[in-house]
């Protein structure tokens, strides 16, 4: 074949992986991508996020790849600050609302309310979600407080069971998922915590150590993407904006990520897989209804994204399509 006149071209062949490289791009042949990573995001992101409960009942959504406010997608069923939340691309699961074991699911495609999914296996609020897109895993909270993990299998109805435990019993943490691990971080015990935990969702049993949150502090919200792990919010001796993030595949301490536009504690984040949202929480003793962006694979601080329905705060998030 002639060269193509004004094109500079280098192409890389590992006879070993059978990997074909680009350095300026990726190389297309009869229009099927090669020695790019074609991976599919893992199926609890998607393009709707949705909050949900936070003292209203309400559940609002919005486009995550699109900046905007929220619209609102229905309710829950009652009750519902102090929850948490996760999905598993199609159906999105919020458990533990107002000290209940209460798990209820809604369809994320399409705008309801929610429907009685099961019960978790102790009554808490505030504890924390992230799953595998099987498996949905409820960590941590307050009844007195617990180190109780539950899960669920997403798909179906019915009530959890039991996990393993967390290492430090505590609430008002957050977690967050790379399909393989799910973290757990911050939180309150006898005080503030740095800790975070991980798991391997897909296995049953207790979480082991991972590292340290760069501030001790609990009421905090978490997304992720398929690499990070970011941690954003809370409170340690006063409201923070402070955004930190890890490598979910490799245990260590967190660095800084960025800042959210507004210092608060107990919003709610999730995310597309490219973008992480953070919405709502309490700002200086004031109920906020900001909603922030970031984009989760470049460290910076935090966007306006648009406005909740309703402000509010102790609410939950989760994503899909």
């Amino acid at each position: 074949m002639p060269p193509v006149q004004g094109i500079n071209m280098s192409l890389t062949f590992n006879h070993q992986t059978n990997d074909i490289s680009n350095a300026t791009g990726t190389v297309t042949f009869n229009g099927t991508a090669v020695g790019a990573d074609n991976t599919p995001p893992p199926p609890y992101f998607g393009s709707r996020g949705l909050f949900g409960g936070g003292a209203p009942d309400h559940l609002d959504y919005v486009t995550i790849a699109t900046t905007g406010n929220a619209t609102n997608f229905g309710d829950l069923t009652s009750g519902s600050w102090g929850l948490s939340a996760c999905s598993n691309g199609a159906r999105g699961i919020f458990g533990g609302a107002a000290g209940s074991n209460l798990i209820e699911y809604v369809t994320i495609a399409t705008a309801g309310n929610a429907t009685d999914f099961g019960d978790l296996t102790v009554a808490r609020s505030k504890s924390a979600a992230c799953s595998n897109g099987i498996s949905g895993i409820f960590g941590g909270g307050n009844d007195t407080v617990v180190n109780v993990i539950d899960y669920v299998t997403i798909a179906t109805a019915g009530n959890a069971q039991d996990f393993g435990d967390l290492t430090v019993a505590r609430k008002e943490l957050a977690a967050c998922s790379d399909g393989t691990y799910g973290l757990f971080g911050g939180g309150y015990a006898a005080s503030d915590s740095n800790v975070i935990d991980y798991v391997t969702i897909a296995t049953a049993g207790n979480a082991q150590d991972f590292g340290d949150l760069t501030v001790a502090r609990d009421g905090l919200a978490s997304c992720s993407n398929r690499t990070y792990g970011l941690f954003g919010g809370g409170t340690d001796s006063d409201w923070s904006n402070v955004i930190d993030y890890v490598t979910i595949a490799t245990t260590g301490n967190a660095s800084d990520f960025g800042d959210l536009t507004v210092a608060r504690k107990n919003p709610a984040s999730c995310s597309d897989g490219a973008r992480g949202i953070f919405g709502g929480g309490l700002a200086s003793g004031t109920n906020t209804n900001v909603i922030d962006y970031v984009t989760i694979a470049t460290t910076g601080n935090g966007t306006d994204f648009g406005d909740l329905t309703v402000a509010r705060r102790l609410l939950a998030a989760c994503s899909g399509t």
